[in-house]
């Protein structure tokens, strides 16, 4: 498709992935004139990650996407329901395992064991409202953001690769196999071969890779060959289902020798017998299959002028648990408001910096929790000895636990200034009166205020921010006060009324949310 040269955009996204998507979605919902770019000419239909952890389906819940997201879950539920009763038959007096319908996910191919998980935990418990839509696959979440995006009106231009980039201090040229386009912003959500981090210099350090995934689904001649669930060799590793069809691969012994060649069905089935060390054949690839690696690198920057980075393009390693997808959802949430609101004149390019400082870190922790696994899949004596002495901690309550609130996400933190216990935090299912929750009221985007005072002290005081930020009234009740950014971190809290409240308020509002409406004269608070 082409695209009018003159055209000047606000923000242009290059990569019409998840993060991509969503990035773009944020923008539109802050007033920020957007459009994504996308090498590609069709979506991609290679099988990627497999489910979304609750920061993301949170995410998805804050926008109204949530019923969609829950009903994905049904439908795959419903398929491996199928493939495991099926398993079962295969096996005398059924054998196999039935699978659990709480999504724990694994650590190392370990599977975390739902019965061992602490549901009561007080932040397992603060996020269950979203637990429905954690078994979402990629590419059935790409889809539904996709529709998300047409909705908002935001033009998709697909076939159009970037191949060159000029940051003028005041925009950035972007030259594409379209023509050249004019923009204010441009973001890179092109994945770990990113053109746009490669065009803008940025450099992109780490740890080399050691080892060849694959992940597919295919049509098994014997699958009665093959264990339920993941075993382990000398040779690395390899996990049959848990959808109808599903394989994934690991060898240890280097990289793959052409990441970008198609995988071939015969390529699939040795690597499979080989881990395996059975004779299983495979009959057919069912759709486009992946191969991958464990490298691991994160980008020097996440900003360099007007260039930011999202996604893979900031971070790459290992997929194990669909961690770089809800890592890089979590970039697009934490940039978009930030960007939208710069783009809209009310906040100084310094809130930008603030992406940088509160991203980084969660991506610096997800590349070592990634690289652990590695040393525990190995086929070696010493990693075979970690993995019992892993597997022991993982067989108990409070490991079990640990490993999951750390999976679902549900322990990602920001440092902000404040001391109440919710600041930094992901803002937690708040029921009202009415029987709504707080996120149900920002389906359209924009800053949250839930107002619990028994005046509306609160409220009065965020009617100055009107456009920006949408009050909540409810019955009097703790936390009495909650700010929530659009991207669901809570900015400030308290659990009091009165001056000291309304004045910890005021600067929060200050900080985050700019000048008030009516008073422009005032700089806001980058």
């Amino acid at each position: 498709m082409n695209i009018d040269v003159n055209q000047d955009v606000d923000v242009t996204v290059v990569g019409a992935g998840p993060v991509g998507l969503v990035l773009a979605a944020e923008l539109a919902l802050s007033g920020a004139t957007v459009q994504v770019l996308e090498r590609r000419a069709e979506p991609d239909e290679a099988m990627k990650a497999v489910s979304i952890n609750l920061p993301t389906a949170e995410a998805l819940d804050r926008r109204g996407l949530l019923p969609a997201a829950e009903q994905v879950q049904r439908e795959l539920l419903e398929r491996v329901g199928s493939f495991a009763r099926m398993a079962d038959d295969q096996q005398p007096g059924g054998g196999r395992r039935a699978r659990e319908s709480r999504f724990t996910g694994h650590f190392a191919g370990m599977i975390l064991d739902a019965e061992l998980v602490d549901w009561s935990d007080a932040d397992l418990a603060a996020h269950a409202a979203a637990a429905g839509a954690r078994m979402v696959p990629q590419r059935e979440l790409e889809e539904l953001l996709a529709g998300h995006v047409a909705r908002l009106g935001i033009p998709v231009y697909r076939g159009v690769e970037v191949t060159a980039l000029e940051d003028t201090g005041d925009g950035v040229l972007v030259g594409t196999t379209a023509g050249t386009v004019r923009t204010g912003w441009l973001v890179g959500c092109d994945g770990g071969h990113s053109a746009v981090r490669r065009l803008a210099g940025i450099g992109f350090p780490g740890t080399d890779p050691e080892l060849t995934g694959h992940l597919a689904v295919v049509d098994i001649a014997d699958p009665d060959k093959l264990g339920d669930g993941w075993a382990w060799s000398a040779r690395g590793a390899y996990r049959y289902g848990p959808q109808p069809g599903r394989v994934v691969t690991v060898e240890f012994g280097g990289a793959p020798a052409d990441r970008s060649a198609p995988v071939t069905l015969e390529e699939l089935q040795t690597s499979l017998r080989r881990v395996s060390g059975t004779d299983v054949t495979l009959n057919a690839l069912r759709g486009a299959a992946t191969r991958w690696s464990d490298n691991a690198r994160q980008a020097a920057t996440y900003r360099s002028g007007r260039v930011l980075l999202a996604g893979d393009a900031a971070h790459v390693h290992p997929p194990f648990g669909g961690q770089g997808l809800n890592l890089g959802v979590g970039d697009a949430m934490n940039l978009g408001w930030k960007l939208g609101a710069v783009a809209a004149g009310w906040a100084p390019e310094g809130l930008l910096d603030t992406y940088d400082a509160e991203r980084r870190p969660l991506g610096a922790w997800v590349l070592d929790w990634t690289r652990a696994q590695i040393a525990v899949l190995r086929g070696d004596a010493k990693s075979a000895a970690l993995r019992e002495v892993v597997g022991d901690l993982l067989s108990t309550r409070d490991g079990t636990t640990y490993a999951v609130k750390k999976i679902s996400g549900v322990t990602q933190r920001i440092d902000l200034p404040g001391d109440h216990p919710l600041v930094g935090r992901l803002v937690p299912d708040l029921w009202l009166r009415d029987g709504s929750r707080l996120v149900d009221h920002g389906h359209s985007g924009g800053f949250l205020l839930l107002d619990r005072t028994a005046d509306g002290a609160f409220a009065r005081l965020a009617a100055a921010w009107a456009g920006r930020v949408s009050s909540v009234t409810d019955d009097h009740a703790t936390p009495t006060g909650v700010l929530v950014r659009p991207d669901g971190v809570v900015a400030w809290a308290c659990d009091t009324t009165g001056i000291a409240a309304v004045t910890g308020l005021e600067a929060a509002l200050h900080r985050w949310t700019g000048a008030p409406s009516s008073s422009p004269e005032h700089e806001p608070v980058g």
